[in-house]
């Protein structure tokens, strides 16, 4: 199956499979029938897509409820570094995080569902990135906690110096100060 288990519930990697030739390759970037076999269910509304250079550094973002989001991330071209923090408050895994190389080259996707911060860091030249939402953007909801919290220690791979990150990004909380609402229903 193309769907393996991350360990924190609910954050899966999947991993397509890739009919390659001479010709170039082809495979199925979404499937809902191969999800809906390991019982994953949504129904995606929204499409993004950044295309961002080496060390840039975006996250780690969340809406709250009700405008939370599930994310199915993967890039096109290029690599990034992608990050998924647990922050549903009574979660087994709360404040866990798991990270994961996607490039165009592996073609593999993260499922990020509702309840998790997510960021990357562009570990190519370029990285184009795609995610499809099952919720709109909304904006009143949007939230964050700051990349460089020292509890989460995530090692973005790129050296400090050459880190690019938004003013926004810059001044978002650390995780014992952030404002949302998320809680673990396992």
């Amino acid at each position: 199956m193309p769907l393996i288990a991350t360990g924190i519930d609910g954050l899966w990697v999947f991993e397509p499979k890739v009919f390659e030739d001479s010709r170039g390759y082809f495979f199925e970037a979404y499937n809902a029938q191969v999800f809906q076999q390991e019982g994953i269910n949504y129904q995606f509304v929204q499409d993004n897509q950044s295309l961002s250079c080496y060390g840039v550094i975006r996250g780690l973002h969340y809406q709250s409820e009700p405008h939370s989001q599930t994310k199915l991330v993967r890039v096109l071209a290029g690599k990034i570094l992608d990050v998924a923090v647990d922050i549903r408050k009574g979660s087994p895994t709360y404040g866990k995080v798991f990270s994961i190389e996607l490039s165009g080259e592996n073609k593999k996707q993260l499922l990020i569902p509702k309840g998790f911060a997510h960021g990357f860091s562009v570990l190519s030249e370029k990285a184009e990135v795609f995610y499809k939402c099952d919720s709109f953007y909304n904006k009143a909801s949007d939230g964050g906690i700051y990349y460089a919290d020292p509890v989460l220690a995530i090692d973005w791979q790129v050296p400090p110096d050459k880190a690019i990150v938004s003013d926004k990004d810059q001044q978002l909380p650390f995780l014992a100060d952030s404002q949302h609402n998320f809680h673990f229903k396992g």
